[in-house]
């Protein structure tokens, strides 16, 4: 299998934590997929675009520049799934062609975690809470700026969690 050395998306570099490109085949033609395990933050950030730029550096050191729509498979680690249709594929002579019925088809999750993953970047998530308290700290927690709040709460269940 290729190796994909780096991947750039509308001129971003990107972390990418594992991937695989192939061309697949079917009755309908050829197709060059990418996919991509990648953070959280990432797959937030562009899985509901239509089309990105993609600029591939393979560990060989070819590159490979295309235009490539987004498909989003559900479960599993983050990642973005992106493919591009080819008119031929002779110049694509390195990478593996599967196709439905092929045995071993590329698994771009096979050793990495999620865990591993948000080692290296942790999305925040907004919740909002429903609590029943005194009035004073009520009244106290109005005052406090988001920022403040965010921190104590933080501090909190880390120690709730070092507890446990």
């Amino acid at each position: 299998m290729t190796a994909v050395k780096s991947v750039k998306i509308d001129g971003e570099d990107i972390h990418i934590f594992n991937s695989a490109i192939y061309i697949f085949e079917s009755t309908s033609g050829y197709t060059l997929e990418l996919d991509l395990i990648v953070s959280e933050v990432t797959e937030r950030k562009y899985k509901k675009e239509q089309n990105l730029i993609i600029e591939i550096q393979l560990e060989s050191g070819r590159n490979i520049d295309s235009i490539m729509y987004v498909k989003t498979l559900s479960g599993g680690l983050p990642q973005l799934n992106l493919y591009c249709d080819l008119d031929s594929i002779d110049e694509y002579e390195e990478l593996e062609i599967v196709n439905e019925n092929s045995s071993s088809f590329p698994d771009a999750e096979l050793g990495i975690t999620l865990e591993e993953i948000r080692s290296v970047e942790m999305p925040n998530e907004n919740i909002s809470l429903k609590l029943n308290l005194p009035i004073d700290q009520v009244e106290w927690l109005k005052t406090q700026k988001k920022a403040n709040l965010n921190e104590i709460f933080r501090e909190l269940i880390s120690e709730h969690w070092n507890k446990q």
